[in-house]
């Protein structure tokens, strides 16, 4: 009887504290849900009893209406669908093109004197500047749409391939070299899995700026795309749509990042405990 005595409670000590540590591993998921109900549930009140004038800011409830009409018509799917379309394949073509031109630069001290004036002009013009040139070449058609993604993310991409190149401790370089490594095996075993992090991380924040250029594009010359879709509703005074297709891109956004993380702990599983 003592030993099943002193048994229980060090039993129900183990269970409490694994109940703790479950607790404090859903703390911050917690706090992170309660806050945005607070926000939507304030936003709510101070439009619906007038505090805020729905003609400037329609409340959440509004929002949510307009956005389950526009789903049952397939019109929110469809912008979505073709905005992220235009965004990933001119991201993409502009990655292509910029990774590994931006490595080359990055280890060649030659190459980047014979680019870097040319990137100077470049990359201070931003993706709008494009637009009016684009349209005298291309039209207004789909090839425009991802040229002016390409235009407004190609410079960055390459500037944060340099960096991320050109930052490689030389010192491991030497010592690769010094144990016989040629040229292409310092590239492939040295250069490139201590790039490749920053070099990720960099193509995530262009990816961002790939969004503004389509938006952009979309507002001036488009009949279709979230883009569209905003600057349409906000002619026809359609705030509650305006909002729609804000959430519309967060939305598309959040889950292209998401699908970008799922690569990334592929391709640097390092980076991961």
């Amino acid at each position: 009887m003592n030993k099943e005595r002193r048994g229980t409670p060090s039993f129900g000590r183990f269970r409490l504290k694994e109940v703790q540590g479950v607790l404090a591993q859903q703390k911050y998921p917690l706090i992170s849900f309660v806050s945005i109900c607070v926000f939507f549930l304030g936003w709510e009140f101070l439009t619906t009893y007038g505090w805020i004038s729905q003609v400037f800011l329609p409340s959440p409830s509004k929002i949510f209406s307009e956005a389950v009409k526009l789903l049952k018509d397939g019109t929110l799917t469809a912008d979505v669908l073709i905005s992220g379309k235009r965004v990933l394949g001119g991201f993409a073509l502009a990655s292509l093109v910029g990774v590994p031109l931006g490595i080359l630069l990055g280890t060649s001290r030659f190459l980047r004197a014979v680019f870097d004036p040319i990137i100077s002009i470049i990359r201070p013009l931003p993706a709008l500047s494009w637009i009016p040139l684009s349209m005298l070449w291309l039209g207004i058609g789909e090839t425009q749409k991802y040229s002016i993604v390409f235009m407004g993310t190609f410079c960055s991409v390459l500037i944060y391939v340099i960096e991320a190149t050109y930052k490689i401790d030389p010192i491991m370089i030497r010592a690769a070299e010094n144990l016989g490594a040629s040229k292409l095996q310092v590239m492939k075993e040295v250069i490139l899995p201590g790039a490749l992090p920053s070099i990720i991380s960099g193509l995530k924040v262009v990816l961002a700026i790939a969004w503004t250029c389509i938006i952009s594009t979309e507002m001036v010359g488009a009949s279709e795309g979230l883009g569209f879709r905003i600057w349409n509703a906000k002619d026809w005074g359609n705030t509650p749509q305006v909002l729609v297709g804000m959430l519309g891109i967060s939305l598309t956004v959040l889950a292209i990042d998401i699908g970008f993380g799922a690569i990334e702990k592929r391709l640097i599983p390092w980076q991961r405990t």
